[in-house]
């Protein structure tokens, strides 16, 4: 059972999707990677770029973000994601977009503060995503991109640096931050 921990939404209980298809963050991996990041989500702009459950994206507007698109290609999860975006009484912060994350990515205008990236690890879509995000200059300055993979990353793309780097048995999560432009 996954909840939203903290904030105007605390305790309420989300549904997920049944199956493989999707594995939600654990609460403990989530309650980490929230830990990491808790001074910059105030009022910040979030993407969450593999929706599943909506679970990150709810989180972080929960603890006070102004605004969230959610992205997910399954229209079974977007289903889930408006389902718990209304539970949460957070439905009106969000845009819930049934699309690839790879699409989005690359033609995205809006610039997000804070950017998740947790997509199927057998995708290999973290950094591709990621990269199209950067190409499309969707990233705020001091923006930070959280990924959630299962092999560490074998690089650091230019203009960013490794803020937090943690491993959770299969789970690395890194957190990168964009770099002010001179």
């Amino acid at each position: 059972m996954m909840r939203i921990i903290t904030g105007s939404a605390r305790g309420t209980k989300l549904r997920t999707l049944e199956g493989e298809v999707t594995r939600p963050t654990t609460e403990r991996v989530k309650e980490a990677l929230f830990s990491m990041i808790q001074f910059e989500i105030e009022g910040g702009r979030v993407l969450d770029a593999f929706g599943g459950s909506g679970q990150l994206a709810l989180e972080a507007l929960s603890r006070g973000a102004a605004s969230a698109v959610i992205c997910d290609n399954s229209p079974a999860a977007i289903a889930v994601i408006k389902e718990n975006a209304q539970k949460t009484h957070l439905y009106d912060r969000c845009v819930i977009l049934n699309t690839d994350a790879t699409k989005y990515a690359a033609r995205a205008t809006e610039r997000f503060d804070i950017v998740f990236i947790d997509p199927p690890y057998a995708s290999g879509l973290a950094m591709p995503v990621f990269e199209s995000l950067i190409k499309a200059n969707a990233i705020a300055d001091g923006g930070l991109v959280i990924l959630e993979t299962s092999t560490e990353l074998e690089s650091v793309p230019a203009g960013y640096r490794i803020r937090r780097h943690a491993e959770y048995s299969k789970k690395n999560i890194t957190v990168f931050e964009k770099e002010a432009e001179e």
